[in-house]
């Protein structure tokens, strides 16, 4: 059965992230995860999760650090150190709240050099990451939302972790920025579930909740559930108004 994570970089945002995992256990979802949780208390998110029973299914490296990045900086060319040192501490808040797994934002850039800063970046965060057994993710934007951001497409994440060649480096596959960049969905999940580590959604072209917008989600869920996906699926939307009116696609959409 396909099953759902509130994303609460979006989802109830107007609440202090442990009400919010509480809220999402509320509202019927089964795992929660986030984008930059590093101001609330960990003793705070680690009391919410075990009320609730969730895990927290990943959270991002900070979008900036020391006045530099803007979407990251894992792919700014003379920056190296410092992206390290932002992925150790995003792994230490991770690793004692339990999350499962770290997304590592490249940063706006391009270029060689850009990508070998990334894929040295990313070489470091999976070699940390194997003592906690999390699993490391980047996630390919669209040039719409993140102009100028380095990684971009579905081939180039590919060519990414093909050659950084590390187990628990994984794909991101956020079905709301495949479809803006380069269509048809459902073919591009088939292609790529190996490398698939997470999946996220949203309604095409708004980024509201999937029962809007022209995607259709009760084939996408489908497929993903004939897929033999099993780990939660993230709905990372921004809702219109009120989150919990938002939710009625948990009954509608669900196979």
């Amino acid at each position: 059965m396909v099953t759902f994570s509130a994303n609460l970089g979006f989802l109830w945002a107007d609440l202090p992230l442990p009400a919010a995992i509480r809220a999402a256990k509320a509202a019927g979802f089964e795992a929660v995860e986030c984008h930059w949780p590093y101001a609330t208390p960990k003793a705070e998110i680690r009391a919410a999760l075990k009320e609730t029973g969730f895990e927290m299914l990943g959270l991002n490296t900070p979008k900036s650090a020391g006045g530099i990045g803007q979407f990251g900086l894992s792919a700014l060319p003379g920056h190296e150190a410092l992206a390290r040192a932002v992925i150790d501490q995003s792994l230490s808040f991770a690793d004692d709240i339990g999350a499962r797994s770290l997304h590592v934002m490249a940063g706006i850039a391009s270029g060689a050099a850009a990508q070998a800063s990334f894929c040295a970046a990313l070489t470091h965060a999976c070699h940390q990451a194997q003592q906690s057994g999390l699993t490391i993710l980047i996630e390919p934007l669209n040039r719409y939302d993140a102009p100028g951001y380095f990684l971009n497409s579905l081939a180039q994440a590919e060519e990414i972790i093909t050659s950084v060649n590390q187990p628990n480096l994984k794909l991101m596959f956020d079905c709301y920025h495949v479809e803006r960049s380069e269509g048809d969905v459902i073919t591009q999940l088939q292609a790529r579930l190996p490398l698939i580590g997470h999946i996220q959604f949203a309604s095409l072209p708004n980024r509201k909740s999937p029962d809007q917008g022209t995607l259709d989600y009760t084939q996408v869920f489908a497929a993903i559930e004939a897929l033999g996906w099993t780990r939660p699926l993230g709905a990372e939307y921004h809702p219109d108004g009120v989150t919990e009116n938002s939710l009625d696609w948990m009954h509608t959409l669900r196979p």
